[in-house]
């Protein structure tokens, strides 16, 4: 049996927003849809769905959250199968709980509008921090509708793992499904201490740094499928810039995380902590187990 898509929902327009996005995952994969809602408060004090059920914020109840969620799925794509859950839990070990037995866990950034819907919640920081699937946080819009891709584009930041990374093989099932390109970036540096005011050396540190990004492209690649429409891109700057700039054209930037077993605090890179609140587009943290 295919593993669900999971999708925290709690009535808010950022969780909305995942639901769509998961409907048509599950669409693009043929999977099943999960719809969870976790809290240990049973009312939901908000606006964007009281008006729509047309009831005050605080008669709103954690199954008119639930119903909403799956009649909204279900006319946005009405073959996909759906499944319910009302947890009396924290939400972020709920949906932590539930990703090991997801294909991945989708998530809302849970903004109201303006600065604070640029910054992520804290249960999508920690779920994407912990969980042992890939968590897709939706970015980049401030209404409560989804879109299909317009700019038929998945990025993914490559790092030094090679073939053997996890976050590469899912932006290449991504790009698959989605029959779109497939924008591989790897950034580099030149240290400071490595410049020179040399005139005929001043360009030599810079050259071998990328060259040496460009051979970790190569290398990382080597197995991308032929059918798979590929851009190869090294760009010098920091990884964290680099990446946010190619989110402005694209669907979904693609971005790994290191789990190492033994640490209990969060397992996010700076690198995946600055897309995760930076992004213009929906961000994939994929778990990279070492």
């Amino acid at each position: 049996m295919d593993l669900p898509i999971v999708v925290g929902v709690d009535g808010s327009e950022s969780s909305l927003r995942a639901v769509d996005w998961a409907v048509d995952e599950t669409a693009l994969r043929g999977a099943p849809l999960r719809l969870v809602y976790a809290s240990l408060w049973e009312r939901y004090e908000g606006e964007s769905l009281a008006a729509d059920l047309g009831k005050p914020s605080e008669q709103v109840t954690a199954d008119d959250i639930v119903r909403s969620a799956v009649r909204r799925a279900r006319l946005r794509r009405p073959d996909v199968e759906v499944s319910t859950d009302v947890l009396p839990e924290e939400p972020e070990y709920a949906l932590v709980r539930e990703g090991r037995n997801a294909s991945a866990l989708v998530l809302g950034t849970r903004g109201r509008s303006g600065f604070v819907e640029m910054l992520l919640g804290s249960v999508s920081l920690t779920v994407a921090a912990h969980a042992d699937c890939p968590v897709i946080v939706l970015r980049g819009r401030h209404d409560n509708q989804v879109r299909a891709g317009t700019r038929g584009r998945v990025v993914v930041g490559v790092g030094e793992k090679g073939t053997d990374s996890a976050a590469l093989r899912f932006a290449v099932q991504e790009t698959k499904l989605r029959q779109a390109t497939l924008d591989a970036v790897r950034a580099w540096r030149c240290p400071a201490y490595e410049t020179t005011d040399h005139p005929l050396l001043s360009g030599e540190p810079a050259r071998l740094h990328e060259q040496h990004a460009v051979e970790v492209l190569d290398k990382a690649l080597k197995e991308v499928p032929a059918e798979v429409h590929l851009r190869r891109r090294t760009v010098e700057g920091p990884a964290r810039r680099v990446l946010l700039d190619a989110s402005n054209e694209a669907d979904l930037l693609v971005v790994g995380a290191r789990r190492n077993p033994g640490h209990l605090g969060l397992q996010l890179g700076r690198v995946a902590h600055a897309v995760l609140h930076h992004s213009a587009c929906a961000v994939a943290v994929v778990p990279e187990h070492v």
